[in-house]
């Protein structure tokens, strides 16, 4: 309950702040287990996802934020995000996320892992891929175009599913999960 009061709040609030277009939402399936995998240009990016896209979404977030027990609480329980290690290999939040896809959720994921300080795309980390083989779950690249500046047009455009049992054959190696998120980021790229 809490998550929906929430999106519409920050809905109508950056409906306010920005000019937002969303373009292809449609190519978002309306229900089975999906990642969603934007770049990430803002801390912004998260909750304007969370309430631009017709799911409820499930975020991967950095663990740091976990951290200050109010937001974390916050995040945890109104939002459902869940935490992630970035120095390392996090078995817990990787099992975490494939409950979520395994119960036929849409789960969130920076691929590469990190804010782009200078907007360029950077490398996709191996999480998002590793999800997706593992959990035959479609990649729903994100393209977000602007710098949420005050009344700033912010142009998010939504591809096409990545399926990817089109490239692993039932295989997780490091070549299928380096070859999915070099194709995730080509896409988010012709999204820019």
């Amino acid at each position: 309950m809490f998550y929906y009061i929430a999106k519409y709040i920050v809905l109508f609030i950056i409906k306010i702040l920005f000019k937002i277009h969303i373009e292809n939402i449609e190519n978002i399936p309306k229900e089975g287990p999906i990642i969603i995998c934007p770049n990430h240009i803002s801390l912004l990016d998260p909750p304007v996802i969370g309430a631009l896209l017709n799911r409820r979404i499930y975020f991967m977030a950095k663990s740091e934020l976990f951290k200050n027990p109010i937001l974390g609480f916050i995040l945890k329980n109104g939002f459902g995000a869940f935490p992630v290690k970035r120095d390392k290999p996090d078995l817990t939040a990787i099992k975490t996320a494939l409950k979520h896809l395994k119960n036929g959720h849409a789960i969130c994921i920076f691929p590469e892992g990190t804010r782009s300080k200078t907007g360029n795309l950077q490398k996709a980390e191996p999480g998002a891929s590793l999800l997706s083989a593992k959990a035959h779950a479609p990649v729903i690249p994100i393209g977000i175009n602007g710098n949420y500046k005050l009344f700033s047009n912010i142009i998010i455009k939504v591809g096409k599913p990545i399926h990817p049992d089109n490239f692993s054959n039932g295989h997780i190696s490091q070549q299928n999960m380096a070859q999915i998120g070099e194709i995730i980021m080509n896409e988010i790229s012709k999204l820019l």
